[in-house]
């Protein structure tokens, strides 16, 4: 569906102004290669966070306590 979304306003970019629907269409595969280092670096911050909250729970549960479920 999303694929379509974007097949379709692409379509209408191009019927409205072509060179602009092109440079987007050259543009778009450098970009998401460029966002690549940044979704690694996410990913780490996740892991780390992660971690972080891990260790900081780690005597609550030792101890037995166990969080409510909302």
């Amino acid at each position: 569906m999303k694929f379509l979304l974007t097949l379709i306003l692409w379509t209408l970019l191009l019927m409205l102004c072509w060179p602009v629907a092109f440079l987007i269409l050259i543009a778009w595969p450098i970009l998401w290669l460029l966002s690549i280092p940044f979704r690694l670096v996410g990913i780490a911050v996740n892991a780390v966070l992660a971690l972080v909250k891990s260790l900081l729970f780690l005597p609550a549960r030792i101890l037995g306590h166990s969080h409510p479920q909302t």
